[in-house]
């Protein structure tokens, strides 16, 4: 009842931020949308049909105001190796078609249920090296898939495996054309931004390179979208699909069908959720995770309809659509909206887009949802992380999405409970019991709280800092009340791992943008070292706030609040390294 509610619920007062938000969405999604369908064997066309239906609907209908939604890099993997498998099942794309459009459909159903039961609030829990490995992953597949396209040949059979085996191919097959074309797609998305920002700088890159193509490059010499279809792109308005129901009373498909449906429900859900935590961080507010589940599989249903590719909340897009003024669910609404207006009137012009110029804007896509802050720390995160992720990413890459997934998540659970468990062990073989007791009594801030306690806003953090407390922990930063300082106690913590201190990291620099000043005491073992070694401290929080011991921060803290007062010296912007590498803007 909720989500049809929300249905009328419409608030113009930022109408033209939300005017300008969407439209310039709405263009950033037109060559990427393009580039995702044509990835698959559905074509270019059905990327396109997937962001109008899931840019309208999921915005419609979702938890997050200002989030844009469309297909996206994972969902389109995920996707691709669905349609391969009905096709290998079926025999052909035409005899796959419907259980194809099924499985898309059944996995918006599943992502709706996950709402409506009240499950998004689960899906925080997944650790951040299985997230991490399976982004990357991702990546190199989209970046592997794209070598051939790149050098003007269809890509071999046996994905990635099988592209990287027939490499040496490439000499025999090259054509010069599509590389020049690909190389000057690359070229343009990333220096493009250097003369102006306003304009996206891969739709400037379609529209040139394609340009340059069509007067320059003619019979044949570069293939081009038509040349995977029969009758060329189709114009006007998508037909709605419905015989795919049939499909769901064979048995036979059905267990299949269930288990990729879940697989994109599942990847859909973290997808969009991880963007609406970005899109919090913006904007300051709270999205709702199950109402924005329902919204996405309403949207994924509703592509499916009209055949199209599923889809989730982009971060990219959100991003841009904030920063133009976007602030409600209407920028949604208007992005899908343009994106329909181009279909009817621009449609026929689809279909002359070189390949080459889809493949470098995929590549450059591949490469920008590397997680490169994840393979910095490599060598620095807990061993345990750093092996989960590595293993996820190989698993992606050369056997499977849902195995990869699911071998991750055992695989973190066990080596966190291993490692946790030799760190206690350890802290209990060389701290008395007596000391022990005495270093993390809480009943010392009696006199804090009397003097400046309406200053002052004192954390205690008890347990090890992993992937099942982070989200806890963001949103206790997000509850913080006005004060001068946050002080976190960290005496009880024996262990943090890579999620941990990524949620730290983020937490120290939400508050500090908000003029906080974070203070740690009993900062020691394993937690400290991991903090220093990605700089944590003293990179983000100066040693001058980095105690030993919490009366010694006490001590400091009212002497520095009664010398200036009631305020702290703000921290120079030079001793802080805010980098806001935990809110990565990728295109996902």
């Amino acid at each position: 009842m909720t989500a049809i509610r929300n249905f009328f619920k419409f608030d113009f007062s930022n109408f033209r931020g939300d005017l300008f938000g969407g439209i310039t969405a709405g263009i950033v999604a037109l060559p990427l949308a393009l580039a995702f369908g044509e990835q698959t064997e559905l074509g270019a066309i059905a990327g396109l049909y997937g962001a109008i239906a899931i840019a309208f609907l999921a915005a419609l209908f979702g938890g997050t105001p200002t989030q844009i939604s469309g297909p996206t890099a994972p969902m389109t993997v995920v996707s691709a190796v669905v349609i391969l498998e009905a096709i290998a099942y079926a025999g052909d794309i035409t005899a796959a078609f419907p259980i194809i459009i099924a499985t898309f459909f059944l996995a918006g159903v599943l992502e709706m249920l996950l709402g409506v039961l009240g499950l998004g609030r689960y899906i925080r829990y997944i650790p951040y090296p299985v997230v991490s490995g399976f982004m990357s992953g991702i990546g190199i597949i989209i970046i592997i898939s794209q070598i051939f396209p790149f050098f003007g040949a269809a890509p071999p059979a046996g994905g990635s495996w099988g592209t990287i085996t027939s490499l040496g191919q490439i000499p025999d097959i090259i054509n010069m054309n599509s590389v020049l074309l690909a190389g000057a797609t690359i070229a343009i998305i990333y220096l493009f931004p250097r003369i102006t920002k306003i304009v996206p700088s891969s739709l400037v890159a379609l529209i040139m390179v394609s340009t340059i193509a069509f007067f320059f490059f003619t019979n044949g010499q570069v293939s081009v979208i038509n040349d995977s279809t029969e009758n060329g792109v189709p114009t006007g308005l998508p037909k709605l699909q419905l015989g795919f129901f049939s499909v769901f009373t064979d048995f036979g498909h059905l267990l299949w069908m269930v288990e990729y449906a879940f697989m994109l429900a599942a990847l859909g859900a973290i997808d969009s959720l991880l963007t609406s935590v970005v899109a919090d961080n913006i904007t300051k507010t709270k999205h709702d995770s199950n109402q924005e589940l329902i919204g996405q599989g309403i949207g994924n249903m509703g592509s499916a309809l009209f055949g199209g590719l599923p889809g989730a909340g982009a971060t990219m897009r959100t991003v841009i659509n904030v920063n133009s003024g976007g602030k409600t669910k209407i920028s949604g609404v208007i992005a899908g909206l343009l994106l329909l207006f181009v279909l009817l009137g621009l449609g026929s012009l689809v279909g002359i887009i070189p390949n080459a110029v889809l493949a470098g804007i995929l590549i450059t896509v591949g490469i920008s949802i590397i997680d490169y802050k994840g393979f910095r720390h490599l060598f620095t995160i807990p061993r345990a992380d750093a092996f989960v992720m590595i293993a996820v990413l190989l698993l992606t890459v050369f056997i499977g999405l849902l195995e990869a997934v699911a071998i991750g998540m055992v695989m973190a659970a066990i080596l966190f409970m291993k490692d946790i468990s030799n760190v206690i062990e350890r802290r209990a073989e060389t701290t008395p019991l007596r000391d022990f007791a005495r270093e993390i009594s809480w009943e010392d801030e009696g006199d804090i709280i009397d003097r400046i306690g309406h200053l002052v806003y004192i954390k205690h953090l008890d347990g090890p800092l992993f992937f099942g407390f982070s989200s806890r922990f963001s949103e206790m930063v997000k509850a913080l009340p006005e004060v001068q300082a946050v002080i976190i106690r960290m005496s009880r913590v024996p262990y943090v791992d890579q999620t941990g201190m990524y949620a730290m990291e983020e937490a120290i620099q939400s508050m500090q943008a908000q003029g906080i000043t974070v203070i740690f005491t009993g900062l020691h073992g394993q937690p400290e070292d991991m903090f220093r070694r990605i700089n944590l401290v003293p990179g983000l929080v100066p040693e001058v706030y980095n105690f030993k011991k919490y009366k010694d921060a006490a001590r400091w803290l009212q002497q520095h609040l009664r010398d200036n007062d009631g305020k702290l010296p703000p921290l120079d912007p030079k001793d802080i390294n805010m980098n806001l590498s935990a809110l990565d803007l990728r295109e996902v």
